[in-house]
C-alpha cells in the first residue's frame, strides 16, 4: 500500500479558523471513504447521553473511529467533517465534548476542516448531534 499524503492547508489569504479545525486538506489521489453522519448509539443500538451534548459527542466520534478501524483507517485519514448540532445551546457542549476528544485523535493539533450547521431537529428527538466524515484511504 501506498503511504497516505495528506497535508494542512492553513493560509494568510483567507480568515484564520475560529475553532479546532483546518481552512482546507491537500491530499495525493487515494481512495475516498465517505462515513455517513454518526449519531449517539451504542453498538447496541441504545442512545448514549440524552439530553448530554458532550456525551453525545464523545460517543459520536467514538463511532466514526470504528467506522475507520473496520477499513485499516485512523482519524489522521480524515479530510473533512460535517456537524450538525440542534439549537444554538448546542453549539458549547458539542465544542466541550471534541475539545476533550481531539487530542487524543488527533496529537498532532492537524484538524481537518469542519462545517459545523446548527439545525431544528435530527432524526430522532434525543439525538443533539450528528457528524459525518470524508476520509482518503492510501
Amino acid at each position: 500500500m501506498s503511504e497516505l499524503r495528506r497535508a494542512i492547508v492553513n493560509t494568510d489569504k483567507a480568515p484564520q479558523p475560529i475553532g479546532a479545525y483546518s481552512q482546507a486538506i491537500r491530499t495525493a489521489p487515494g481512495e475516498l471513504l465517505f462515513i455517513a453522519g454518526q449519531v449517539a448509539v451504542n453498538l447496541d443500538g441504545n442512545p448514549v447521553g440524552v439530553g448530554d451534548v458532550p456525551a453525545q459527542t464523545r460517543q459520536v466520534f467514538e463511532n466514526l473511529g470504528g467506522v475507520l478501524e473496520s477499513v485499516g483507517a485512523t482519524f489522521s485519514n480524515v479530510v473533512e467533517f460535517t456537524t450538525y448540532v440542534v439549537g444554538r445551546d448546542s453549539v458549547q457542549g458539542f465544542i466541550a465534548g471534541r475539545t476533550e476528544v481531539f487530542p487524543t485523535i488527533f496529537p498532532d493539533g492537524d484538524y481537518p476542516p469542519n462545517t459545523l450547521l446548527v439545525i431544528e431537529g435530527l432524526v430522532r428527538e434525543e439525538f443533539l448531534v450528528e457528524i459525518s466524515a470524508v476520509a482518503v484511504l492510501p
